[in-house]
């Protein structure tokens, strides 16, 4: 038993290391990077995030032996993000293949887009826990409520007046 325990001290020291290394090395690519490495304003976005922490969990799990290959997916990741963000900002093209555009899914007045809420899979408990979220407590105080390219509803509200259908903060929103 007395061999045993520095073999297990010396594994949770190479863990330690390992994670203090995968640890670094975010804190590093994320300052680089900039913050948007950890937004999540697309599908894409929320895809990266999820695998930096796969690669990172999956390395300090598999031991030292597989932080080189970590680093190296880390790194490839991360310089994946920032080719294809100055892409998305570039070629409309690149953003429209890779963002799924924002959803009305309900109207001024509190008229729910049936088709929309079809196509976006959403249902009225959806719409009610978005709404109760915002505070709003009348479905006639809603200017619109919309699903975005990341699954986020977002509820707009008050203002008194309609937004109009052109207005530019419904600019790109699948009506």
């Amino acid at each position: 038993m007395a061999g045993e325990l520095p073999s297990a001290m010396i594994e949770m020291l190479q863990t330690m290391g390992t994670t203090l290394a995968m640890y670094l090395l975010i804190l590093v690519l994320a300052k680089l990077c900039g913050v948007r490495s950890f937004a999540q304003l697309s599908s894409f976005d929320i895809a990266a995030t999820i695998a930096i922490g796969s690669i990172m969990a999956s390395t300090v799990v598999t031991g030292p032996g597989a932080l080189p290959s970590g680093l190296v997916g880390l790194i490839t990741l991360y310089a994946l993000q920032l080719l294809v963000s100055g892409w998305r900002r570039r070629r409309d093209a690149v953003r429209r293949t890779i963002d799924s555009p924002p959803i009305l899914l309900m109207q001024a007045g509190g008229e729910i887009l049936w088709d929309n809420m079809d196509c976006a899979r959403v249902t009225e408990d959806d719409l009610r826990t978005a709404m109760r979220a915002a505070n709003v407590i009348d479905p006639q105080s809603v200017q619109a409520i919309i699903m975005e390219g990341t699954g986020g509803l977002r509820v707009l509200h008050g203002h008194g007046t309609p937004i109009p259908r052109d207005a530019w903060i419904l600019q790109g929103v699948r009506h």
